[in-house]
Formats: C-alpha cells, sequence, structure tokens
C-alpha cells in the first residue's frame, strides 16, 4: 500500500512539473511572420552576387541559387534589414554595440576571408561575418577602426 502511494505521490509530482513547464514556456512573446517586400522579387544584383559568392565559395550554387527561400531571405537581408550608418557620436557608448572583429568571420565556406582593416563602401562585406541574423531583436556592430555601424533590423518586425 505504501509503495502505491508513492509512485501516486511521484507521478502527482511529475505531472505538476511538466504542466508548469509547458505554461511557462508559452509565455514568449509569438514571433510575427517574415514580410517580404516586392523587392526581394527582383534578381540579385551583381554586388549581391559577389558578397554571396565571397562568403559561400563553391557552395553558393547548391546553397543559395538553388534554394529559393534561401535566396529570398539573403535578398531581405541585404536590401532591407541592413543599415551601414556614419555616426561619430556612438563610438564611446561601447555597451551599446560590439566590435565586428570580436564576432569572427562566418568562414565555414571560404577558409580564406579576412577582417576588414576599415572601411570601404566599394568592397565591404557584412555576410563575411559571423553576426546575428536570425535574432528576435535588432542588432548594431562598428565597423572596427571606423565611425560606421552595421545595423541588423528583426526578420520579425
Amino acid at each position: 500500500m505504501k509503495l502505491k502511494l508513492i509512485y501516486a505521490f511521484a507521478l502527482l509530482f511529475t505531472i505538476t512539473i511538466f504542466s508548469a513547464t509547458a505554461q511557462s514556456s508559452n509565455k514568449k512573446e509569438s514571433l510575427k511572420l517574415v514580410k517580404y517586400r516586392d523587392n526581394v522579387k527582383a534578381p540579385l544584383t551583381i554586388i549581391e552576387k559577389d558578397m554571396l559568392e565571397e562568403v559561400f565559395a563553391s557552395k553558393f550554387e547548391e546553397y543559395i541559387l538553388k534554394r529559393p527561400q534561401a535566396l529570398k531571405n539573403y535578398k531581405h537581408l541585404l536590401r532591407n534589414r541592413i543599415q551601414i550608418i556614419n555616426m561619430p557620436d556612438l563610438v564611446e557608448c561601447k555597451e551599446k554595440y560590439q566590435l565586428l572583429s570580436e564576432v569572427g568571420l562566418f568562414n565555414d565556406y571560404n577558409k580564406d576571408l579576412k577582417i576588414d582593416k576599415g572601411y570601404n563602401a566599394q568592397n565591404f562585406n557584412i555576410l563575411k561575418y559571423n553576426v546575428r541574423i536570425h535574432g528576435r531583436g535588432s542588432s548594431l556592430y562598428r565597423i572596427d577602426n571606423s565611425n560606421y555601424f552595421v545595423i541588423i533590423k528583426s526578420q520579425h518586425q
């Protein structure tokens, strides 16, 4: 009889714990669906194609061009979610941003990528950095040795 009672309490305790865990995880704010602008329907520009090829190297066709959703996501990222702004007043507020050199490179497909020494608008490629592109909120990064900042807006805005 005591054994049955112990099992009953153990079962009740387990159900209570799982129930509480399930309820607390539902309190997270649900994510908004990603809304794509019409500009993602246009083909890649030469600059966008070059940026993606630099990062994905030999996997560019397989991982981007042959996957319509991946291509759409990168066009949306490059065209609508990334801003590069000159903000010299923000340089001293180090708690508000992270340096690109601190996040490192996204060099899974191209081991020859190098961290930029500064900012050159003609050849800067944010995609080669290991920045947070899938987070809930926006992210702010400073381009090392410059007054330029990269703002990456959330895809769930």
